[in-house]
């Protein structure tokens, strides 16, 4: 029952935007992670996605543009720990953060995110669809937003560049078009291969949003951005 009215709390009214996995490219190369526990869990809560394969290159994101460009974020795993998520504008050479969920949000929380005039409303629903409050950011760019988790061990961001190496994987919906994963590794990523990361710290499941082109940057580009 609940994940049937979050899904039509997250379709009824808005754009709905199909997209496929291939329209926006892999992750290349992929990221290597310890892949059982993800793959167990997207197995159940959805099926046809390959943890080690189908990571997308998504950096970056968008909202819709026609009608009211608004979305809506379903956590499934975590915070936890402390962590916080949220958004942040992309373009910034320093962002500020953009609080979506709070560390004390459980798995089942969602919110609805509604970008108007470059202001950004925030509303939030427990597990049990109870209202938690409204939370209203000014300045934020819903054609060029990134995803972050903030905890005791560190602050994370989508784009790979800002972080020592890649904190989030991102996997396509193959049976709900439009819809993403977010997963993320909340303490810096372990390589190691004998106790790889596990990326199943923070899950967020990301209805009707598209995301950007990803741009090639060269190192020269990224450091112009901090003078």
């Amino acid at each position: 029952m609940m994940k049937w009215l979050q899904r039509s709390l997250a379709v009824v009214g808005l754009l709905f935007i199909a997209t496929s996995a291939h329209a926006f490219g892999l992750r290349s190369p992929q990221v290597a992670l310890n892949p059982t526990p993800l793959q167990n869990f997207l197995n159940i809560e959805d099926p046809g996605i390959n943890v080690q394969t189908q990571q997308l290159n998504t950096p970056t994101w968008s909202v819709s543009v026609t009608g009211n460009a608004e979305f809506t974020l379903v956590l499934h795993g975590g915070p936890g720990g402390g962590n916080s998520v949220g958004v942040y504008n992309a373009a910034s050479a320093t962002p500020g953060l953009f609080q979506v969920f709070p560390p004390a949000a459980v798995p089942g929380w969602y919110a609805s995110l509604h970008f108007s005039s470059g202001n950004l409303l925030i509303s939030m629903f427990d597990q049990f669809s109870t209202f938690q409050g409204q939370a209203f950011y000014a300045g934020v760019d819903k054609d060029n937003f990134g995803y972050y988790t903030q905890g005791p061990c560190g602050t994370w961001y989508s784009e790979d560049y800002r972080n020592p190496l890649p904190q989030m994987l991102t996997y396509a919906s193959p049976g709900y078009p439009g819809e993403y994963w977010l997963c993320w590794t909340a303490c810096p990523y372990n390589g190691n291969p004998a106790a790889l990361s596990l990326f199943n710290d923070v899950v967020i499941n990301v209805q009707s949003v598209r995301p950007t082109a990803s741009v090639q940057s060269t190192w020269g580009s990224i450091k112009a951005q901090y003078h």
